[in-house]
């Protein structure tokens, strides 16, 4: 069994997205059509069903809008990990992304917590946002 997290695999309609990670960018869809912004990634706007879109630089802010913290059993890549917290932020510029709040003791962390993203190269093909509290990035 190998140690190695599962990263994802970048397809056709993410693309956009894993590219501006790996250039540490956060990048989220924007329907042409009607203008709103979404996250997953996907090829349909779910406001107006268009198919036309860009990708455009979200500022990386985020608030807290959930979060867990997994202490196992978990599977057992994770275990040296535990306990860790999977969280929801909120993207100021309006969607959700499911990520992990780093830098953030688990008895600091709070619903409502401003967060800035932050990227982890896992792979030369896959760089990971994750988010750390607001205050804390220079």
């Amino acid at each position: 069994m190998s140690d190695r997290i599962p990263i994802p695999v970048p397809n056709f309609d993410n693309a956009g997205f894993w590219d501006g990670c790996r250039q540490h960018e956060l990048r989220i869809q924007q329907c042409r059509g009607c203008g709103i912004v979404r996250h997953p990634p996907r090829p349909m706007c779910p406001q107006c069903n268009r198919l036309e879109y860009e990708w455009i630089k979200a500022s990386g802010l985020a608030t807290v809008y959930s979060f867990t913290i997994v202490h196992g059993p978990t599977l057992p890549v994770f275990q040296a990990r535990a306990p860790h917290n999977v969280a929801v932020v909120q993207l100021d510029e309006g969607p959700f992304l499911v990520t992990n709040i780093v830098d953030c003791a688990a008895d600091q962390l709070r619903i409502g917590v401003r967060v800035a993203v932050v990227f982890e190269d896992v792979s030369a093909e896959v760089t990971l946002p994750r988010f750390r509290p607001a205050d804390s990035v220079s």
